[in-house]
């Protein structure tokens, strides 16, 4: 599949798609050790520890690959901002690809010991620098190729990697989960980490058929590249940065609190059987790429702001009906409950963002911007989500959901704030400040004579 046409102009449909195929590769690899997380590390590199003590420590290494996104948000965001997307698309794929193969041939605790925990973490550090430098690529490839007019739904092909890859992920757990217990703790949840290295192949040539993007073109054409983008992006617009954070908090909340943290309760808590809940991820993250579209092309036509708001509300109107479906451990509410978070209120949100984020930076500083934006947020929205609800079901005597369903309602709250504090930007061009200001200074030239 190549994204340029035989004239050699790019086809942004085609450059989306490539996008959306890459991204979906590579949040394939990031999900599968959050699924992994929640079903088998506890039992193989954390067991000596107690059940419940090894099931934080499982997530507290979840949480370690989003610590570990910051610095490869920022470090590829520097570089995409000067040298071009493409290139460092190609190198966070790699580091993705190697980092999630060595997770599926290393030795468990009981063959290795302490060193089995250590390595573990040093890969998903591996993982989270990776996936810290991918999203700002991914969503520019899509948002700075596509019309103006239809920015909405071309970048929600970039964002169809986090639903699709979770589809990807879950379905090979569920596939593997098929086997008898000892066979799937001893092979079977390590093939789902090896099927990585073809994926990897198949990303690495998706990507390298793909053209830099038009936008980054032009400032590299006027000689106007940042010499430090992070920098003039704190300089310029750290308001709309801190805002575009808390618009991030419900999306990150969101999604791993139904793929990771809910996995887990269901199976552990509420006794449901681990097919069934593998298999309404499965359902609800298909939804989910289904609606990331859709959204992303309402945000077109009725704007980023109300449809977002549709999103954030939902959840949270859902919030405690959810906890009561989950703790009950009746299938079809509870399958009800990881279809309708996974697939109606994350998609709703997360559909009209890329297109959002995309507008409110400038081009010079763009992919740091969304670097910063997404992984530095994704410490507390995403990886921490897991541990802030194993926290608060602590806290209940009966190990109830209610505390975790407050703090859904307070989430999305700050991020509804956050939203229409920001401006609505459908319909506006993408900013290239010191382009603009390049190709007018001739003009006023010609006026000042």
């Amino acid at each position: 599949m190549s994204a340029v046409s035989p004239t050699g102009t790019a086809n942004p449909k085609r450059v989306a798609l490539a996008a959306s195929v890459g991204a979906t590769i590579e949040w394939y690899d990031f999900f599968l050790y959050g699924t992994a997380a929640g079903l088998v590390f506890d039992k193989l590199y954390f067991n000596g520890l107690s059940g419940t003590a090894a099931t934080f420590a499982s997530f507290g290494t979840f949480a370690v690959g989003f610590l570990a996104r910051p610095v490869g948000g920022l470090i590829f965001g520097h570089f995409g901002d000067r040298i071009g997307r493409k290139t460092m698309l190609i190198w966070t794929l790699v580091i993705m690809g190697v980092g999630t193969s060595l997770v599926g041939l290393l030795p468990t605790y009981d063959s290795i010991g302490v060193l089995a925990p250590i390595a573990l973490v040093v890969l998903r550090i591996l993982q989270g620098i990776g996936v810290g430098g991918e999203y700002g690529g991914a969503v520019l490839l899509a948002t700075e190729y596509a019309p103006a007019g239809r920015r909405g739904l071309y970048g929600s092909f970039a964002h169809i990697g986090v639903p699709g890859g979770l589809v990807l992920a879950s379905g090979a757990f569920a596939i593997a989960s098929q086997l008898p217990d000892a066979a799937f703790l001893a092979w079977g949840w390590r093939v789902c980490f090896l099927i990585s290295i073809v994926l990897l192949a198949i990303g690495a040539w998706i990507r390298l058929s793909i053209m830099e993007t038009p936008s980054f073109q032009e400032v590299q054409a006027e000689k106007k590249v940042s010499k430090l983008p992070v920098a003039e992006l704190f300089r310029r617009q750290p308001r709309t940065l801190l805002l575009g954070m808390g618009t991030r908090f419900v999306e990150g909340f969101t999604y791993n609190l139904y793929s990771v943290f809910l996995l887990s309760y269901a199976v552990s808590d509420a006794g449901l059987s681990r097919s069934v809940v593998l298999n309404a991820i499965m359902a609800g993250a298909l939804l989910g790429v289904v609606m990331t579209v859709v959204s992303g092309a309402l945000s077109d036509r009725f704007g980023r702001r109300p449809v977002y708001t549709v999103g954030a509300v939902l959840g949270l109107v859902i919030a405690f009906p959810v906890a009561a479906a989950v703790q009950s451990g009746a299938v079809v509410p509870s399958v009800a409950a990881f279809v309708g978070g996974l697939g109606l209120v994350y998609g709703t949100v997360y559909g009209p963002l890329a297109a959002f984020w995309s507008e409110l930076f400038d081009t010079r500083y763009r992919f740091s911007a969304l670097n910063a934006l997404y992984q530095i947020s994704g410490v507390v929205a995403s990886g921490l989500t897991p541990l802030i609800a194993a926290a608060l079901v602590a806290l209940s005597d009966d190990r109830s959901l209610w505390w975790v369903a407050g703090y859904n309602v307070v989430v999305a709250v700050i991020s509804l704030t956050c939203m229409w504090l920001l401006p609505e930007t459908r319909g506006e061009r993408l900013r290239d400040t010191a382009v603009d200001e390049a190709r007018a200074a001739p003009a006023r030239e010609v006026v000042a004579r």
